[in-house]
């Protein structure tokens, strides 16, 4: 008789206490939940003892990752119904807790291990990253976290990312989505420079430099010299290659340093794209001191980051499991408000806050659209798991964006010398 998706489906609304919105196919082949609704392919019994083992986003990140659930239909839709049910509860309308105390519960988990059998527990899959995490956001660990995050193979990169080769929020036009991702990315790095107000030979530190895109157009299209640093080595190579193609040898060196170790300012200009978001919230001041040391100044920082909705208990904010372990691991993401005040604490003046949260959400969707489009040759460079990976974290950071549970911002701050003069105009945002 097949009969595990109808019995799967009544244990877990039986443990969480609400329905399921999904469609659950089992491994007999047996289906069960409202039609019309994207289906949950549940392959095998391993897929349960992952959601058992580690309940919540790293049991199903675990059973994802390793191909043992998958999805058919929208996978959009799909996470958007998960979300309130198991994968980004809202803080300010929790799940109801539900103890082992309860009977229901150990009955619903008593009939869940027999469903899922022996052996319990499944290892974790070689994507999710392990180790000590003592010493946290030292310079190794930092380098550790971001190798294990870019150093996935420039072609992989390429073919989520496109031709731009630019990991961070596009900057689209209104309204979207007209023009390609390409253009907006474009856009974006003109924009960066409008904001530093870059001019034939400035000087711009490129803190995150990735695979050199807004170092290259800063010195093609308004003539400063740049230097770039990245902790990655395979993103250095394919920058120095770009840069050595574009003839901008002799005003663009990209370095492998981290940015507490940059010895030669100051710089006219510092941007620092989609990179603070590793630094750590410990580690955060330091950041800022460190900016505020290699600037001139009057010297400009943008400083493009992901920040999160603020907690109404700050101290009980945790990494995202999932994000940890798979895709950032140590990334921890701060509310635009503290990232703010410490850039002030450090001694910038912050002159403009543009929040652009809705253009990472378009930015996500396309390259979902990228890597969906080149599969086959994505799981050939960076394996099935790897792939598994990037398509959950972008797809549903693409939704967190829309819902407003994560937000995108540019800061732009100056280093004010003692006369008070900023260098910026009277009135803002000229650069738009």
């Amino acid at each position: 008789m097949r009969d595990a998706a109808p019995r799967l489906k009544g244990l877990v609304e039986q443990l969480l206490g609400t329905p399921v919105p999904l469609r659950i196919r089992a491994w007999d082949g047996s289906q069960a939940g409202p039609p019309g609704a994207p289906t949950l392919v549940v392959r095998n019994r391993r897929a349960v003892r992952h959601l058992l083992w580690k309940p919540g986003e790293l049991g199903l990140a675990r059973a994802w990752v390793t191909g043992d659930l998958g999805v058919e239909g929208d996978l959009y839709t799909a996470l958007d119904l998960l979300s309130g049910l198991l994968w980004e509860r809202a803080e300010d309308a929790p799940a109801p807790a539900r103890s082992l105390r309860d009977p229901e519960v150990r009955s619903a988990v008593r009939g869940l291990l027999a469903m899922a059998g022996p052996p319990l527990p499944p290892g974790p899959p070689p994507e999710e990253a392990r180790g000590p995490r003592r010493g946290l956001h030292t310079k190794r660990s930092d380098r550790r976290a971001i190798s294990h995050h870019y150093d996935v193979g420039n072609d992989f990169y390429g073919i989520v990312l496109g031709p731009s080769m630019v990991y961070s929020c596009a900057y689209w036009p209104a309204p979207p989505p007209r023009g390609t991702l390409e253009e907006a990315q474009r856009d974006k790095l003109e924009l960066v420079c409008r904001k530093l107000d870059l001019t034939p030979g400035r000087r711009l530190l490129d803190v995150g430099c990735g695979w050199g895109s807004m170092a290259i157009h800063a010195a093609r299209e308004h003539g400063v010299s740049v230097v770039g640093i990245t902790l990655s080595q395979e993103q250095a190579a394919h920058a120095r290659k770009r840069v050595a193609d574009e003839g901008l040898t002799d005003r663009v060196e990209i370095r492998v340093q981290d940015y507490r170790d940059v010895p030669d300012g100051p710089y006219d200009a510092i941007s620092s794209i989609g990179m603070a978001e590793h630094v750590g919230a410990q580690r955060y001041l330091e950041y800022a001191t460190a900016l505020h040391r290699l600037l001139k100044p009057g010297g400009r920082l943008l400083n493009h980051q992901i920040a999160r909705r603020p907690q109404r208990d700050e101290s009980a904010y945790r990494l995202n499991p999932f994000m940890d372990a798979y895709v950032f691991p140590d990334g921890e993401l701060a509310p635009v408000g503290t990232t703010v005040s410490l850039l002030e604490r450090a001694g910038f003046e912050a002159r403009d806050v543009e929040s652009i949260r809705e253009h990472y959400a378009l930015t996500l969707r396309r390259w979902v659209a990228n890597l969906e489009a080149g599969w086959d040759r994505a799981v050939e460079l960076a394996g099935p798991g790897r792939a598994r990976v990037w398509l959950l974290y972008m797809a549903a950071s693409a939704l967190a964006f829309e819902h407003g549970r994560l937000g995108v911002n540019q800061v732009l701050a100056v280093r004010t010398p003692a006369s008070g003069a900023s260098g910026l105009p009277l009135r803002a945002r000229t650069w738009n």
